[in-house]
């Protein structure tokens, strides 16, 4: 299928040598108008693998998973079905534990 050539071609060209690391750079800027005021938010994160199994993109996909799960099983979320988490009560206590483990957003007012 398209998808299976697609696979063996990208797993060829990007699997990662044994001393090859990965990056990964997420930069967000967001502009909202509060109180008839407009404003402005740049968040960022730098993310570094610290080899090739242990990678940056492994962290940032398989960390907040794993966290979930977890509060899942402690009952501290209580979501129920497919849901996204784009809700404080998700996210919250995600980015607050992966701050334990160096995956921090960096987060400053700017004049839009």
């Amino acid at each position: 299928s398209p998808a299976r050539i697609l696979q063996h071609i990208l797993e060829k060209v990007w699997t990662l040598n044994p001393t090859d690391r990965d990056m990964i750079v997420m930069w967000h800027k967001v502009v909202y108008e509060l109180n008839n005021e407009r404003r402005g938010l740049e968040s960022s994160l730098v993310c570094e693998g610290k080899d090739s199994k242990h990678t940056a993109m492994a962290q940032t996909v398989g960390l907040p998973l794993g966290i979930a799960c977890k509060l899942i099983l402690q009952e501290k979320i209580k979501n129920t079905g497919c849901i996204l988490p784009t809700t404080s009560d998700l996210y919250l206590p995600i980015l607050k534990e992966l701050e334990t483990f160096g995956i921090v957003f960096k987060e400053k007012e700017t004049t839009p």
